[in-house]
């Protein structure tokens, strides 16, 4: 040990408040201090890297595909000098931020080239006089040949529950046609926005972070302004913080930068955990 520290010293070495290294140690995030006979916490340097580590293994809060749960082992296993294991674990973790983060951007592109096609073929007929509103149109992507589908026929399909779709149109992702008897109607447009829907939920892009960026497409299609993820990542002023946490491109990529820096926390607090038994 090179160094040791009372609770307020490490605390304020650390820049947290005292309390909060106590629940450090109650939750298991560091290491259990040894203890003077009167009872006081003897901290060492070794604990003021651990709390280093579990800051920036917490900096960024991603909850998909189980990165929370398994970022909070790293941090426990450390605690518990199972060095190794934290080791192996963070760098699972960084396989499957690039996983969702992957996902996230071929979500993206996908929605960009349907809408790209969309917008070009709606282009073309308006330039010849053609209509463009209730007919259906066919760009190939949808299994059916039949003009139109009903609810029930376009969840099978795209292997969906009906609440689902039901859902996805009571948040504003999509209008639907109606026949005259008040029955819903979907056509290979609706098809085609379905799917974009259900890739970027797939990737967990939030209802309102997909509604953003049906919405930014629409506008800026046609300006040449192609940047998807951009419309994805830029939350609109008026909007709440649960929304600004939808950047989940830019939240994964520092969640690899942040576990790849813990991986090296974690070499270190082992070589001094070695060096202090020796």
């Amino acid at each position: 040990m090179t160094g040791t520290y009372t609770t307020s010293q490490i605390a304020k070495n650390a820049g947290v408040h005292p309390n909060t290294v106590r629940k450090y140690e109650e939750w298991g995030l560091i290491q259990k201090p040894l203890r003077k006979p009167n009872g006081y916490r003897i901290f060492t340097d070794i604990h003021l890297k651990q709390i280093a580590l579990l800051r920036k293994a917490f900096q960024i809060e991603v909850m998909q595909a189980g990165l929370r749960s398994r970022i909070v082992n790293v941090v426990k296993l450390s605690a518990q000098c199972r060095f190794d294991e934290a080791v192996q674990l963070a760098q699972e973790y960084i396989l499957i931020a690039g996983r969702e983060k992957q996902n996230a951007k071929e979500a993206a592109e996908i929605c960009e080239e349907l809408y790209k096609n969309d917008f070009q073929n709606n282009a073309n007929k308006k330039k010849r006089g053609e209509n463009s509103g209730e007919t259906c149109k066919d760009f190939g992507t949808s299994k059916t040949e039949k003009p139109f589908l009903k609810r029930s026929e376009a969840a099978a399909e795209l292997n969906l529950t009906i609440d689902t779709i039901r859902n996805w149109e009571m948040n504003g992702l999509l209008k639907v046609k109606r026949k005259k008897n008040g029955y819903r109607i979907y056509d290979a447009d609706d098809i085609n926005r379905l799917k974009i829907i259900r890739s970027l939920r797939c990737a967990n892009y939030s209802l309102s972070a997909i509604l953003r960026m049906l919405n930014a497409l629409e506008y800026r299609i046609n300006k040449n302004q192609k940047d998807i993820l951009k419309a994805l990542n830029t939350p609109d002023e008026n909007e709440d913080i649960i929304s600004v946490c939808d950047r989940l491109i830019f939240s994964l990529e520092k969640a690899e930068e942040n576990a790849r820096e813990v991986i090296y926390l974690l070499n270190e607090i082992k070589q001094m955990t070695e060096n202090g038994k020796s």
